[in-house]
């Protein structure tokens, strides 16, 4: 792993700090992340499906989407009855 030397204005820093602190990671692990991210973002031959693939894992206010259509299914009549 390569060290690098780079400017950044002290509000970016103080907003950097803040949210490492909240994340709970180092200001270093914030900024790999971040460059991770825009190198994905900005590869060429990346396809869109890749790149945004598990974005909300980790979100506990989605519901499963199989549940979701379950229930909206639920009103609706048995194939059987058709």
């Amino acid at each position: 792993m390569a060290r690098i030397l780079t400017d950044i204005p002290d509000e970016d820093i103080e907003k950097l700090d803040a949210l490492a602190k909240r994340q709970g990671k180092s200001r270093a692990a914030e900024i790999r992340e971040a460059v991770k991210l825009h190198l994905i973002h900005n590869a060429e031959n990346n396809d869109w499906i890749e790149r945004w693939a598990g974005l909300w894992a980790d979100r506990d206010d989605i519901p499963d989407g199989v549940e979701y259509q379950q229930a909206m299914r639920e009103d609706r009549r048995p194939y059987e009855d058709i």
